[in-house]
């Protein structure tokens, strides 16, 4: 099972005992550099949850034409590529190589390797950013290389280790890679970005179906199944494949004919097909478990995107309601989910929902609420569009401060990371 939580190792309903595809803890004693480096989830989360807050309170006044930046993208293009190729593409690096050595039982990128990782991504911000200046080949090069290091990494590890079945997540980095570079050319040639940005949105939902689609059920049985028996998610099988390819087959359609009924058909039927996959895994019954139930809520967003955009598509309503709320709601907040709860798991804490964590939950539950309705009521939008961008700033920004302690030092009473060895949970859960 690779995508199942035994082998993503982001938590700790793992299995404690040794097996082929735990990463050996010798390799990991021997690291004595600073803690920040030790581990791709720390550096990744931690400077991509400052970046998304900070950028979106950058892009605002972008927005309404008060400050101007020396990009040669335009406003919308810039902050659509910052957050689907800046932030998103930091998120799923930190999940990644987090990941990746528990799926192959190789040790992970640390040290140096890591810190170039990282100087990479930080160069292809301020490449962006200044690119009117730099040029766009020059901006365009550096930012594209992330993209491709992570490819190569990944799709490295796994052909070492075959691990033939994980190599999907290279192919979708690589569609990735490819929206990108699409991306820039049609910036530079046409000076918007429609292609590049429906390519990229497009594959970040699928890395999402297929990952969210183990994760959040294998999450929610484990949790369900030792606090509250009963009723259980139904286990990944041909219906998940079934929808997964309906999926991507009207998200092609999407990218390729926006504006058309065939393609609006296509999203319906996929936002229904996706509201049976996410009630048959028992979301209702998790709503004692902040951790487990904000999973749920955030894949709640894929169906409604996929509804309101093919609404879009037959010109009911804009086509940036459906947009947001896969990026914002669905996205903005299974990444919140995935972050805080790796973070925990991986630094020796607890899996609990701290207030401020669930107070994180809310804030990007509500952004991407008000982001969906500034969209819909056009009329309000001076209103809901910066109360949007300042609590997706308080999530984003709040991550950062309340997890930069445990992500900047090593696991609680231990000298590394050590499996999945955290505390018991507490039983009780603070309540909002």
């Amino acid at each position: 099972m690779p995508w199942s939580s035994r082998t993503t190792g982001l938590c700790r309903e793992a299995a404690t005992r040794p097996c082929a595809g735990k990463v050996t803890m010798s390799g990991l004693r021997s690291y004595e550099g600073p803690a920040l480096l030790s581990y791709g989830f720390r550096p990744f989360f931690l400077f991509g949850s400052i970046y998304a807050g900070l950028a979106v309170l950058l892009w605002l006044p972008m927005f309404y034409g008060e400050i101007a930046i020396s990009t040669a993208f335009v406003p919308r293009d810039w902050h659509a590529h910052e957050m689907l190729f800046g932030y998103v593409a930091a998120v799923v690096t930190g999940f990644l190589l987090t990941a990746i050595p528990n799926w192959t039982g190789r040790l992970p990128i640390q040290g140096t390797r890591l810190l170039l990782l990282v100087a990479v991504w930080a160069a292809g911000r301020l490449a962006v950013t200044f690119s009117a200046f730099i040029g766009w080949f020059p901006a365009a090069a550096i930012d594209v290389a992330f993209l491709v290091l992570i490819a190569a990494a990944a799709a490295r590890e796994m052909l070492v280790a075959r691990k033939w079945g994980n190599l999907k997540v290279c192919v979708i980095l690589s569609v990735l890679t490819a929206a990108n570079v699409t991306f820039h050319v049609e910036a530079h040639i046409w000076g918007t970005a429609d292609y590049g940005i429906r390519l990229g949105l497009a594959a970040i939902i699928m890395l999402m179906l297929i990952i969210g689609g183990r994760i959040v059920p294998s999450f929610t049985r484990n949790w369900l199944a030792r606090e509250n028996p009963g009723r259980l998610p139904v286990p990944f099988g041909r219906f998940d494949v079934v929808i997964l390819v309906l999926s991507g087959m009207g998200l092609a359609s999407w990218i390729a004919r926006p504006a058309a009924w065939t393609t609006a058909a296509a999203l319906f039927a996929v936002g229904l097909l996706q509201a049976v996959r996410l009630a048959r895994w028992a979301g209702d019954r998790t709503l004692h478990d902040r951790l487990v139930l904000v999973l749920h809520l955030a894949y709640a967003f894929v169906p409604v995107g996929f509804v309101l955009t093919g609404l879009a598509a037959v010109d009911l309503i804009p086509a940036s309601a459906g947009i947001h709320a896969w990026t914002v709601g669905a996205i903005g907040t299974m990444t919140l989910a995935v972050m805080t709860r790796a973070s925990l798991g991986h630094s020796g804490h607890a899996l609990f929902a701290s207030v401020m964590t669930q107070l994180i939950y809310v804030a990007v539950l509500a952004a991407a609420l008000t982001r969906i309705g500034a969209a819909i009521a056009p009329q309000r939008s001076n209103v809901l569009l910066p109360l949007s961008a300042s609590l997706w700033a308080a999530a984003f920004l709040g991550f950062g401060a309340s997890y930069a302690p445990m992500l900047l030092r090593r696991r609680r009473g231990r000298d590394e990371f050590k499996g999945e060895t955290n505390p018991p949970e507490p039983r009780r859960t603070d309540r909002l």
